[in-house]
């Protein structure tokens, strides 16, 4: 009679898939919780001490690690040695190995989980079950997740196939791998203090007031980050270059997937990676606002961006910062997608929209756009924490996720040692609120970056350029046509200090009457006198927002 070992956390489906194996003339070993559901449920089930003809020790640490198991699933069935030792020593074949590992991933992402605790969710038998019968996949069906119950069960009535025998086998090993790795992740944020171990706390928003941490007190020695497929895309940025989409796994922060890791395509094309780039450029500037705002990207630099009353009066002012490039942008907007702003975004042609949801009413009108995009993702979990990781040839650079923490809160009330007016005069209420905004945006736009906004909405945008008045004139040309006043009384951002005061004169010739920088220049104070020598108000912000 065929043998096949059942030994799961995860219950999900196991009765159905044992009540199955036993209908193929299966005989069922099993341990503990997984042999009481089996039992439960009228299955025949064969304790492991029965096998093993010693009892579980430990409270269940010692069940399965025991020739009487691993020899069963270890013997080569085209060895005549292998098969002459069970008979010799009178043990049998395990021929199907369901086993799924400890809930160590869903410990670990309890901060209130002590350390002894988790180590005890440290599944020592289980992976050592997997990986012998992963190794032995010739003979033996490994089976690690609930999902894939049903093709072993059809594969078993055929003749399961090589093809078969080895996806079971990548799929069993890249679990033991992910498990491994999540313990190796949650290790790394245990500290040793005295004889005490203690986690770290989840990390808070950044506080601009303080120098960031070394890079010791954060980064590892080394860096595991588990990634699962999402799907294949059509091409990378470009026809010849090949490329997937990946979710970042558990191993990271131990919380399920979020964002664009756990997004839905509700209508539309296939994504491809470009949208995928853009989509995350427009999420990152939305989710620096709490009121109602979106963001038309293009290339991953915003094109137009605003604030609102509503979400489809913030979607228009953002349309119509730059409604020329907005055509064929990329949409993200941090309320739900209701029928108001469905209206609006099908009157431009639209690549793609992502939001935290879509009401009900407005899918028809999206429907009426069948190419476009619609993704709904969900980011709560993304505004404050994070790490990034990014290849370059040969190596890979990581560093945390970059917040503008500093604008959290108002300005107008909140100046401190970081946050300070550097010229004669000080900014009006409106010029706070403006120079705020024009902050929050400016830090997501590729360096180097001078924008002019209002209070809500962007004006112009300066992306990318080699020299701070060159990132002026961009802005300037994308306004030509609407007037020498089209940016007179905006306030304007600069992503990393004026070098020269000539960046400084050209803000104020397009008609800018305040400005928000980091500082930092040894040029500060010829920067500081040009700006009031235009009657201009000029706030440090002591923080520089590099986007490369």
């Amino acid at each position: 009679m065929p043998r096949a070992l059942l030994s799961v956390s995860d219950k999900t489906g196991i009765v159905d898939v044992g009540r199955g194996l036993v209908a193929r003339g299966f005989e069922l070993v099993s341990t503990g919780g997984t042999a009481r559901a089996l039992a439960d449920a009228g299955l025949a089930v064969t304790g492991v001490s029965s096998v093993t003809g010693f009892p579980e020790m430990m409270d269940g640490r010692v069940k399965t690690l025991h020739p009487a198991l691993h020899a069963g699933i270890l013997a080569r069935r085209d060895r005549p040695d292998d098969l002459a030792a069970l008979e010799r020593h009178g043990l049998a074949l395990v021929d199907v190995v369901v086993v799924n590992l400890y809930p160590f991933v869903r410990a670990a992402a309890n901060p209130a989980t002590s350390f002894d605790a988790l180590v005890e969710e440290i599944d020592i038998g289980g992976p050592s079950l997997v990986r012998a019968a992963a190794k032995n996949f010739r003979g033996v069906l490994v089976v690690v997740d609930p999902a894939d119950y049903p093709s072993l069960l059809e594969a078993i009535d055929g003749t399961p196939s090589l093809g078969f025998r080895y996806g079971l086998m990548r799929k069993a090993l890249a679990h033991t791998g992910a498990y491994d790795t999540a313990i190796s992740a949650t290790l790394a944020t245990i500290n040793l203090n005295g004889d005490r171990f203690e986690r770290d706390a989840v990390r808070p928003v950044p506080d601009a007031t303080k120098e960031p941490p070394a890079a010791k007190e954060w980064a590892g020695d080394r860096l595991d980050v588990p990634l699962e497929k999402i799907r294949d895309l059509r091409y990378g940025e470009n026809p010849h270059q090949r490329a997937a989409w990946y979710r970042l796994g558990v191993a990271q922060d131990f919380s399920p997937a979020s964002g664009l890791g756990a997004a839905t395509v509700l209508q539309g094309k296939e994504l491809s990676y470009t949208n995928l780039l853009d989509l995350d450029a427009a999420a990152r500037i939305v989710l620096e606002f709490d009121e109602p705002a979106a963001a038309v990207i293009k290339h991953t630099n915003p094109c137009g961006a605003a604030i609102g009353s509503s979400a489809a009066d913030a979607y228009v002012r953002a349309r119509d910062a730059d409604s020329m490039a907005a055509f064929g942008g990329i949409v993200a907007l941090n309320r739900p997608l209701d029928r108001t702003v469905a209206d609006a975004v099908v009157t431009t042609f639209i690549e793609a929209v992502i939001a935290p949801s879509v009401e009900a009413d407005a899918k028809p009108i999206l429907a009426g756009k069948p190419n476009m995009r619609v993704v709904i993702a969900n980011f709560d979990r993304l505004r404050s924490e994070g790490i990034e990781v990014r290849t370059i040839l040969g190596a890979a650079l990581v560093q945390e996720r970059d917040f503008v923490a500093e604008a959290r809160q108002d300005w107008s009330l909140a100046e401190s040692a970081e946050l300070r007016v550097v010229t004669r005069r000080a900014p009006s209420a409106e010029e706070w609120q403006a120079l705020r905004f024009a902050w929050r945006i400016c830090a997501h736009v590729k360096s180097n970056a001078v924008i002019f906004t209002d209070a809500t909405r962007t004006l112009a945008i300066g992306a990318g350029q080699m020299s701070r008045v060159d990132a002026v004139n961009v802005a300037l040309m994308k306004v030509r046509g609407a007037g020498d006043r089209a940016l007179r009384n905006s306030v304007a951002a600069s992503d990393a200090f004026f070098p020269f005061r000539d960046g400084l004169d050209a803000v104020a010739a397009a008609g800018a009457t305040a400005v928000v920088q980091p500082g930092g220049s040894v040029r500060d104070a010829e920067v500081i006198a040009a700006a009031d020598e235009h009657g201009m108000a000029m706030v440090f912000t002591g923080r520089r927002h590099f986007r490369h």
